[in-house]
């Protein structure tokens, strides 16, 4: 089993970059995950997918963010990111890492105009 935290959230400007990590910790390699994904959840609206990575490195991304959002991993430190460049307003959600079936708790991203 494994467990997640994510951590990078906060209040930003809209413009600036912001990389969220997610930090693995128990029985799991992320390196052997059948996939890391980025999920987001904004205000009155459903979960929705970002990004995922799989274990061959492949990345894929939701249409929409295809451009300013990059996944990566760090597996020596059983890590993963998702960097956001130029953060806009419609950016604002709780982001929530995935590995497998085990989600981790969120981060809450505020972007201010």
């Amino acid at each position: 089993q494994v467990q997640l935290a994510e951590s990078g959230g906060g209040l930003v400007q809209a413009g600036d970059s912001l990389t969220l990590a997610c930090a693995a910790s128990g029985r799991t390699s992320i390196g052997s995950a059948l996939a890391l994904r980025w999920f987001r959840q904004a205000p009155g609206k459903e979960r929705e997918w970002v990004a995922q990575m799989l274990p061959s490195g492949a990345t894929y991304y939701k249409d929409a963010m295809k451009g300013r959002f990059t996944i990566s991993r760090d597996v020596a430190n059983n890590r993963f990111f998702l960097y956001i460049a130029s953060v806009q307003p419609e950016d604002t959600a709780v982001y929530y890492c995935k590995v497998n079936s085990t989600w981790g708790q969120g981060t809450q991203v505020t972007v201010s105009s």
